[in-house]
């Protein structure tokens, strides 16, 4: 293994962290209330997550959203965008008021229920249609190796979408190319949008999957913020010439992670809340709160 899982790690980031993901859920809640749809289940479970890599652990300047040197995430799961909106209009980016009045209107629509790379700085891929953004990923990683340029490609998967065969293919071609400037991170939440993974197509044991396929695997609780550190913590710089197996975290989460009556109901994989809904859940989330 090339790189060193259990690190210590800072345990006052931690709690600033899962700080953040308490206002990025209550964020996102109200934002769904506002435009009426979202993906609720799987935008809470893909949290924790989300806010580690945007907050502390990318290359990312929110001021230079195209900056060159920057690290790149394909939110593949791109039904689950308004996870990345609410992040970005905490980091300065997008006013809500402005994403509000801008989401999926006939003349003036920005932000849509899906992720248009066209439209909104920031997104780096258009995803949505399920089973592409590790394709893009891998195209990201390679052309990085080509032009010497060392930022590091983010792949966030849901495992649902994992059961599309072109993952497969893309899992194939990275790790024949030994591409360690990829890390994928499947969010396993459990849920797809008619039950669970297990019963559609079970996608089990997949670290072993993965493994075969020439990658090394590490698993996590991705809704605790001490895991998420301590994985993202231990890649290795995003050497782009150097080969080496392309990494996955397995982020097992729980689907409307926060909300105590979205957790592990397959009926909030899409859908808009209501006011008494949304009042609850904001109490629910803030009663999630970690003191340590």
């Amino acid at each position: 293994m090339m790189y060193n899982y259990n690190l210590n790690v800072d345990m006052e980031l931690v709690q600033q962290l899962e700080c953040k993901a308490v206002e990025i859920r209550k964020m996102l809640c109200s934002f769904i209330y506002e435009i009426g749809m979202g993906h609720l289940g799987g935008e809470l479970s893909v949290t924790d997550m989300a806010v580690a890599l945007y907050y502390k652990y990318m290359t990312y300047d929110p001021k230079n959203p195209n900056w060159e040197k920057r690290d790149r995430l394909i939110l593949s799961k791109g039904h689950c965008g308004e996870t990345l909106y609410t992040i970005f209009s905490d980091l300065g980016m997008y006013t809500m008021e402005y994403m509000i009045e801008h989401f999926e209107t006939l003349k003036t629509a920005k932000f849509g229920m899906h992720p248009n790379r066209k439209y909104v700085e920031g997104i780096e891929a258009s995803t949505g249609s399920l089973g592409h953004g590790l394709s893009l990923a891998t195209g990201l990683a390679l052309g990085a190796r080509m032009s010497k340029a060392p930022w590091r490609t983010f792949c966030i998967i849901g495992d649902g979408e994992i059961q599309e065969g072109s993952n497969w293919e893309a899992f194939m071609a990275a790790g024949h190319y030994k591409l360690g400037n990829l890390v994928a991170i499947v969010d396993k939440n459990g849920l797809q949008m008619s039950g669970s993974t297990k019963d559609t197509i079970d996608v089990d044991p997949l670290g072993d999957k993965i493994k075969a396929f020439g990658w090394d695997v590490i698993e996590i609780q991705g809704n605790d913020m001490y895991e998420v550190c301590n994985a993202l913590q231990s890649l290795l710089p995003a050497d782009p010439i150097t080969r080496r197996r392309p990494i996955c975290i397995i982020s097992n989460t729980t689907k409307g992670q926060g909300v105590d009556f979205m957790e592990n109901n397959c009926a909030w994989h899409g859908g808009g809340i209501a006011k008494a809904q949304l009042d609850e859940a904001l109490v629910s989330i803030e009663n999630c709160r970690k003191v340590r």
